[in-house]
């Protein structure tokens, strides 16, 4: 499991150039990804979305490419043999017409205009995007790290809450039957008030309390969120991104536990239900951080 938030950064010398890479990101509940490049490099914007996209599952990540070339690493020096050989000419027939001593030296060609030029060296779109992709590479194994450390911490402090809900829910289980003995005493105690010396109808006071049961009873509601604990169990150990699935499961134990609360005509029984409601939401707080 890992978290959504994290950071990486690599730095390699490849061909000529030091090039980084760094990429952070935080949550978000798509993948969302930019990258920032030097200007002459926005070939390099597809290629390291895909990359980011085969490695990340969801979060707004930003990435950032930074090329650095050796000094004069990107630059070609050009012979104007055209132009040397006219100034080589001229200067020829200086020598002969003036009877001057012929001593023109490479030197001294060289300084003439435009003999040499300068240009800067068209760069390999393919090589470029390869070794950029490796550093990329690197800086999300480094982001990958850090992201795995975080989501074990996440996952142990939803496994805990999860054990605390699992602990309420085998309350509510205990506190259910109970209720519905309490109830019967209760209406036998006002019929006996009310009927005074008159015979009570044994048989009415159990079928009274079997139809409260029956409208309170939230053992299908516990037994499927005791599912829902187990599934959230198996999840967090998938290696696999879980974050949309726990997010759907959280809120199928919050409508369970709704549903127990709308039944818990009892003060205790509704105590535990908002108990159980506070771990949920703070289940479903943490989750917002996983991948």
């Amino acid at each position: 499991m890992k978290s959504m938030t994290g950071y990486g950064r690599a730095k390699q010398e490849l061909h000529g150039r030091t090039i980084t890479a760094e990429l952070r990101a935080v949550n978000h509940r798509y993948l969302d990804c930019t990258v920032k490049a030097p200007r002459q490099y926005g070939f390099l914007d597809d290629a390291v979305k895909k990359a980011a996209a085969a490695r990340i599952a969801r979060g707004k990540v930003e990435v950032y490419i930074g090329v650095e070339t050796q000094e004069g690493g990107d630059i070609a020096v050009t012979v104007n043999h055209a132009v040397a050989e006219h100034y080589l000419t001229a200067l020829h027939e200086l020598a002969d017409k003036y009877g001057l001593r012929d001593d023109v030296s490479v030197m001294s060609l060289a300084k003439l205009p435009d003999v040499l030029g300068s240009e800067r060296i068209e760069q390999d779109a393919d090589e470029m995007t390869r070794d950029v992709l490796s550093v990329f590479g690197e800086a999300c194994d480094n982001f990958d790290e850090m992201r795995t450390r975080e989501g074990a911490k996440l996952a142990e402090d939803v496994r805990n809450r999860a054990s605390e809900i699992e602990r309420m829910v085998g309350e509510v289980e205990v506190r259910s039957p109970e209720r519905v003995r309490e109830y019967r005493e209760k209406l036998l105690a006002r019929m006996k008030e009310v009927l005074a010396d008159t015979s009570i109808d044994e048989t009415r006071i159990v079928t009274e309390a079997a139809i409260y049961a029956d409208k309170t009873a939230v053992d299908e509601e516990t037994v499927r969120l005791r599912s829902h604990l187990q599934q959230l169990d198996g999840m967090l150990n998938e290696v696999k991104p879980v974050g949309r699935k726990l997010d759907f499961l959280v809120q199928e134990m919050n409508r369970e536990t709704n549903t127990i609360g709308s039944k818990a005509n009892d003060v205790s029984m509704a105590q535990i239900v908002v108990n159980i409601k506070s771990e949920i939401e703070k289940i479903r707080e943490q989750i917002q951080n996983i991948e």
